[in-house]
């Protein structure tokens, strides 16, 4: 609950709890449950991707799943699976730098692709 208050010209928010969790802690229990480290940590690898990888390697290489310092990429084709894994290592440390120790090795899967009505089985 909200209660307002008027002191002189602005308006103050006073926050009553009555037991409720603050939104940060319940939005850190959702991502660990979605297998995720905390929204900081998450938000720092999933949020600034582009930043960390440059913008050709992110169009081919995307972040999935971030859960005890292990970091699941996606990558487009099987050929950026063989050149992420050499990338992996510069990006690794790039992430130390820029959030510190968040990931300790990356697993690189690649993404399905859905099946065409004229593909053969």
């Amino acid at each position: 609950m909200v209660r307002w208050s008027r002191t002189s010209e602005r308006a103050t928010v006073n926050t009553v709890h009555d037991g409720l969790t603050p939104l940060s802690e319940s939005l850190d229990r959702v991502i660990r449950g979605l297998r995720g480290s905390d929204r900081r940590q998450v938000g720092g690898v999933f949020g600034r991707w582009e930043e960390i990888v440059g913008e050709h390697v992110a169009n081919h290489v995307q972040p999935v799943r971030l859960e005890a310092g292990v970091l699941v990429v996606e990558v487009t084709e099987p050929a950026w699976a063989t050149q992420f894994e050499f990338l992996s290592g510069g990006v690794i440390e790039r992430l130390r730098e820029m959030l510190g120790d968040v990931v300790e090795r990356v697993e690189i899967r690649v993404a399905r692709r859905p099946r065409r009505p004229d593909d053969q089985a």
